[in-house]
């Protein structure tokens, strides 16, 4: 199974009054992570657009541990937690330059088309994507 390392370049604005990177951020932080893993993997969401298929979040889970502040060095990881071919759940970990964790959090996914929200199998729509995500989940 890949797991993908992005640094996060923690900006001012991201925090609160409080100097700690405002909660709901890490949303983003996580949207860039399964970004790049979906590009390691060979594949971009902007594949799916161009055919009017999306990809929206249907489930968000976090857990805080650590609070990040501005100017802290930030990675997340990010990996396929579970694929079943109509949802799709990335696993994430946000650590600190000491290597703490910060916080942890799934995202839960649906390839549906664009206008109608209609649900759609991946490996119909893209089977070289679908393939990999199941390779990812057999820990190929």
């Amino acid at each position: 199974m890949e797991i993908n390392r992005t640094e996060i370049e923690v900006r001012y604005q991201e925090t609160d009054q409080m100097g700690v990177v405002y909660h709901a951020n890490y949303l983003v932080w996580f949207e860039i992570g399964r970004t790049k893993y979906i590009e390691q993997l060979g594949f971009t969401y902007t594949a799916l657009e161009e055919i009017d298929v999306v990809s929206p979040v249907i489930d968000a889970q976090i857990s805080y541990k650590k609070p990040i502040k501005y100017g802290d060095n930030v990675f997340v990881e990010t990996w396929l937690e579970d694929y079943d071919g109509i949802r799709t759940t990335y696993g994430y970990k946000v650590t600190n330059g000491n290597d703490e964790i910060a916080v942890t959090g799934l995202t839960k996914h649906v390839v549906v088309q664009k206008d109608s929200f209609k649900p759609l199998l991946l490996r119909r729509i893209h089977p070289a994507w679908d393939q990999a995500y199941k390779r990812q989940v057999r820990g190929e």
